[in-house]
C-alpha cells in the first residue's frame, strides 16, 4: 500500500472508527431495551441472553476467517460487505416479528460486524506504520467504544421511549451508507504480499467450540444435565481437534505460535476477562435499573453515565501512556478499578445505595476505559505486517467471546437465583451476587495478567515470536518462488 499524507491517513481512521460505532452502538442501544423487548415479546432471561450472544457468539466465530480473507482478496473489498451486510441486518431486525426471527436477523447483523472491526484494524496497522502514531490511532479507535458507551444508553433510551426499541436497529442505516460510500471513495486497497489458504477444518471446529460451549451454559439453569453434558463433550472435542489439528498446517485459521509470546497470550486472556466483565455489567445493571428500581429506559440511560463518560475520556489517555510508557501502567489502572467496582458491588450490595452505584460505575468506566489500547497493541504489535488481519482477528475474538461468556455464565447464575419467584425485585440484588463475585474475578484477572505479560521477561518472547514468524515467512516464500 503506498504511504499515505497525514491528511488521508486521518479520514481512513475516521472512516475505520465509523464502522466501529455503529457496531458498539448497537451493543449498548441494545441493553437498554432488553426490559422493553422482553415484554414485547415475552422473552425470558434465557431469551435476553440470546439476543445477546447470538450475535458476539457468530461474531466470534467469523472474525478470524474474516480477518485471514481480507488479507488474502482485499480488506476494502472485505470491509465494504460487511458494511452492505451489517445495515441489511440492521434493517431485518427492526422488522423482527417475533424473538426467534430477531435472533436469527442478529446473526446475519453478526456475519456483517466479523467484517468490519479486526478488517478496520487491520487497515489501521497498515496505514499507520510508525509505532507511536499507531498507539495514538488506536488511542483514537479506543475511544470511539467511549463513546458508544456514552451515547448509546441515552439515544436507546430516547428511541426506546418515543418510537419503540424497534428504532433502535434504524441509526445503523444511515451511518452504514456514509462509511460505505466514504470507503469506496478514500480506502485504499491493501492485502498480505501471499495469500493465505482457507482452513475450512479449523472454522467448523472453531464454531463447534463455541456454539455448544455457549448454549450449554445459557440452557444450564433450565435444562437438565443429561441435555447439556452432550454438549459440553462437542466442546472439548471441538477444543481437542483445535489444538491437534491447526499445529499441522502450513496457514492455521489460528496460528499457535502466536501464543508463545507472553504479551499476546496475556492480551487474549485479557480480551477475554474484560469484556466478559463488560457483557454481565451491562446485562446486569440494565435488568436492574428498568426492573428493580422500576426506571424508563431514558432514566436507566442517563444514570449509566458515570460508566460511560470514564469510558470515554480514559481511553485517548491510554491511548497515549501505551505510545509513550508502554501497555503495562494502563493494564494495572484497568485490572485495579474494575476489581474494585466488583467489589463493591459482591461484598456491598452497591446496587442499594445511589453514592456507591455511583462508585461502581465510575470504576468500572475507568477500567474498561485503559484496557482496550493496551490490548489491540500488544495483539498487533511485534506480529509481521503480512499477518496483521490474522492477529487483529484472534484479539477482536477474544472481546466477542468474553462478552459471549461473560453474557451467558451471569445471566444463568442469575436466572439460576431467582428461579421462578414471584418476589424477582427482592430475590434479584441477592441472586446477582454470584454474577458480581465473578465479574470480580475477571478483574483480577486482568491486573495479575497485566502485571505478568508486560515486563522484560515478556518482552522478550515477544521479540523471539516475533523472530521466528518472521523466518518461516521467509522461508514459506521461498518454498513458493522454489
Amino acid at each position: 500500500m503506498p504511504e499515505l499524507s497525514h491528511r488521508r491517513r486521518m479520514l481512513v481512521l475516521a472512516i475505520c472508527c465509523m464502522s466501529l460505532l455503529i457496531v458498539s452502538l448497537d451493543n449498548t442501544v441494545l441493553n437498554v431495551a432488553l426490559p422493553s423487548m422482553q415484554r414485547d415479546l415475552h422473552a425470558s432471561t434465557s431469551g435476553l441472553q440470546w439476543t445477546i450472544d447470538a450475535y458476539t457468539l457468530v461474531l466470534a466465530s467469523l472474525l478470524m476467517l474474516a480477518g485471514s480473507t481480507a488479507d488474502r482478496i482485499g480488506r476494502k473489498r472485505v470491509f465494504m460487505a460487511g458494511l452492505v451486510v451489517f445495515t441489511v441486518g440492521s434493517v431485518l431486525c427492526s422488522l423482527a416479528p417475533n424473538l426467534e426471527a430477531l435472533i436469527a436477523f442478529r446473526m446475519v447483523q453478526a456475519v456483517g460486524g466479523s467484517m468490519l472491526n479486526p478488517v478496520a484494524m487491520s487497515i489501521i496497522t497498515n496505514t499507520f506504520t510508525d509505532p507511536r502514531e499507531r498507539a495514538r490511532a488506536i488511542g483514537v479507535w479506543g475511544a470511539v467504544v467511549g463513546i458508544s458507551m456514552a451515547a448509546g444508553p441515552l439515544v436507546g433510551g430516547l428511541l426506546v421511549e418515543s418510537v419503540g426499541w424497534r428504532s433502535i436497529f434504524w441509526i445503523n442505516l444511515p451511518v452504514g451508507l456514509a462509511a460505505l460510500l466514504l470507503t469506496l471513495r478514500f480506502v485504499p486497497e491493501s492485502r498480505a504480499g501471499r495469500a493465505r489458504r482457507p482452513d475450512p477444518v479449523g472454522q467448523l471446529l472453531v464454531i463447534a467450540l463455541f456454539g455448544s460451549l455457549t448454549y450449554a451454559i445459557i440452557e444450564a439453569p433450565t435444562t437438565p444435565f443429561a441435555s447439556t453434558a452432550p454438549l459440553v463433550v462437542v466442546a472439548l472435542a471441538a477444543l481437542t481437534g483445535l489444538l491437534l489439528y491447526e499445529p499441522r498446517r502450513a496457514e492455521p485459521l489460528i496460528d499457535l505460535r502466536f501464543f508463545r509470546s507472553a504479551p499476546f497470550s496475556g492480551a487474549t486472556v485479557i480480551a477475554i476477562s474484560a469484556f466478559a466483565a463488560l457483557g454481565g455489567f451491562l446485562f446486569l445493571s440494565t435488568l436492574y435499573l428498568q426492573n428493580v428500581r422500576g426506571l424508563t429506559a431514558l432514566e436507566a440511560g442517563l444514570w449509566m453515565l458515570p460508566m460511560a463518560a470514564p469510558t470515554f475520556l480514559c481511553a485517548p489517555l491510554s491511548g497515549r501512556l501505551v505510545g509513550t510508557r508502554g501497555p503495562r501502567l494502563p493494564l494495572l489502572i484497568a485490572g485495579g478499578a474494575m476489581t474494585a467496582s466488583g467489589l463493591l458491588f459482591a461484598a456491598f450490595d452497591a446496587e442499594t445505595s445511589n453514592v456507591t452505584l455511583v462508585a461502581g460505575y465510575a470504576l468500572f468506566g475507568i477500567g474498561f476505559g485503559f484496557v482496550n489500547a493496551p490490548i489491540t497493541n500488544t495483539a498487533v504489535s511485534g506480529m509481521p505486517r503480512a499477518q496483521a488481519g490474522v492477529a487483529a482477528a484472534v484479539a477482536s475474538t477474544s472481546r466477542q467471546l468474553g462478552q459471549t461468556l461473560g453474557v451467558a455464565v451471569v445471566g444463568a447464575v442469575l436466572a439460576a437465583g431467582v428461579g421462578a419467584s414471584s418476589s424477582y425485585r427482592e430475590m434479584f440484588v441477592t441472586a446477582a451476587r454470584p454474577g458480581w463475585w465473578i465479574l470480580t474475578v475477571c478483574g483480577a484477572a486482568v491486573l495479575t495478567l497485566g502485571a505478568l505479560t508486560s515486563g522484560h521477561w515478556a518482552r522478550r518472547t515477544a521479540e523471539r515470536t516475533a523472530e521466528q514468524l518472521e523466518a518461516a515467512e521467509v522461508r514459506e516464500a521461498a518454498g513458493v518462488r522454489a
